[in-house]
């Protein structure tokens, strides 16, 4: 019995090795990027640090309430009962002068400003870990993929997390993208995935990214952390300030509620539309997940015309109701007045248009 088991758990450690061995765990910063990364005032010990004090987990919580809470709590309507209303887009048939955005749920959209050609954060896989049959997409949401997307001219990526970079849908598209903007050691998980160094573009937080025809991306903090596999923190996340030109859209990427916004709405507000992270929340993880009021209150600070709260209705990450997100923050919206963008998957969403309305198509669904 004792060499069995023995036996059992070298063969279970080997499987582990091969597993973490995988090309989806990407790689880690190659030499001339961690050069440039270890002179960042924002990389020490190793690790990249938030601007603020960031725990893992706010005052009162414990990893132990955390893991009971997910293991043995009933946590009703955590997933919808029913496939997801959504609409198909030809991406392929836009019309080259149209401004529009589709969005795939979740942070992943694509986006077609002044005839460039703009994707953040795709995942088509249909999952949100790299261990097959676990977080796995809503039904319905989960109606694209790589071969529906046109030439990329731009790829921005906000972290490496597996809900944000996925490497099966990144591998599918690899050679319909021109360009990939991501932060410093990011890129490393590209180079082994068989993206040209010279068309991936790292940056550090309060960095530009010069882009042609007027375009330029500024790289801004958010308040989040890194890592795939057993790595942490040893690549940036961030947030971009997209100065198009004719219009400002901030994309937040994930994080928690904090100054950075306030500073990105003073020097670069007004903004016309702020893409920004409102689902996967808990009070015990605001610090990296800022909760619905903190979203209102972020948009407020840069100083946004339209906010469209995403990081919802995909898949389910956390522990509140999948339509919750959306059922708070229009409600909590009353007391703040900022026009909100809540397209279905798949809905073109007319970035030329202030006044485009959208219906709480949420309403009504189990």
């Amino acid at each position: 019995m004792t060499i069995a088991a023995l036996v059992f758990l070298l063969g279970l450690a080997v499987l582990a090795v091969l597993f973490f061995r995988h090309a989806q765990f990407g790689r880690g910063p190659g030499k001339g990027v961690r050069e440039r990364l270890e002179r960042s005032p924002h990389f020490k010990d190793g690790k990249f640090h938030n601007l603020s004090f960031t725990p893992n987990l706010a005052e009162g919580h414990t990893m132990r309430s955390i893991v009971y809470k997910r293991l043995f709590k009933r946590r009703p309507r955590f997933r919808p009962a029913n496939a997801l209303p959504s609409v198909k887009t030809d991406l392929h048939s836009l019309p080259p002068e149209t401004n529009v955005l589709v969005w795939f749920g979740h942070s992943s959209y694509f986006m077609q400003l002044d005839r460039k050609r703009f994707l953040v954060d795709p995942v088509f896989s249909g999952r949100a870990s790299p261990v097959p049959g676990t977080m796995k997409a809503f039904k319905g949401t989960d109606i694209y993929t790589a071969a529906d997307l046109p030439s990329i001219d731009y790829l921005l990526i906000t972290h490496d997390h597996y809900d944000h970079v996925d490497y099966f849908t990144l591998r599918a598209l690899r050679k319909k993208v021109g360009q990939v903007i991501c932060g410093l050691g990011v890129g490393g998980h590209f180079e082994r995935w068989g993206f040209p160094p010279e068309r991936i573009v790292e940056k550090d937080w309060y960095e530009r990214a010069e882009l042609e025809d007027g375009f330029v991306v500024h790289v801004e903090p958010a308040r989040h952390f890194s890592g795939r596999g057993f790595y942490r923190n040893t690549t940036l996340w961030v947030s971009y300030l997209l100065q198009t030109p004719h219009q400002k859209i901030y994309i937040g990427g994930d994080s928690g509620y904090d100054t950075h916004y306030a500073s990105v709405g003073k020097r670069h507000g007004p903004v016309d539309l702020a893409i920004l992270d409102n689902g996967q929340y808990d009070a015990a993880w605001r610090y990296i997940h800022q909760l619905p009021e903190e979203a209102l209150q972020a948009a407020r600070d840069l100083q946004a015309k339209r906010l469209f709260p995403v990081h919802s209705s995909k898949f389910g990450l956390a522990n509140h109701a999948w339509d919750e997100p959306l059922v708070n923050i229009v409600e909590l919206n009353r007391s703040f007045g900022i026009p909100l963008v809540t397209p279905l998957i798949g809905e073109p969403v007319n970035l030329d248009d202030p006044d485009q309305q959208f219906r709480a198509w949420w309403v009504g669904l189990t």
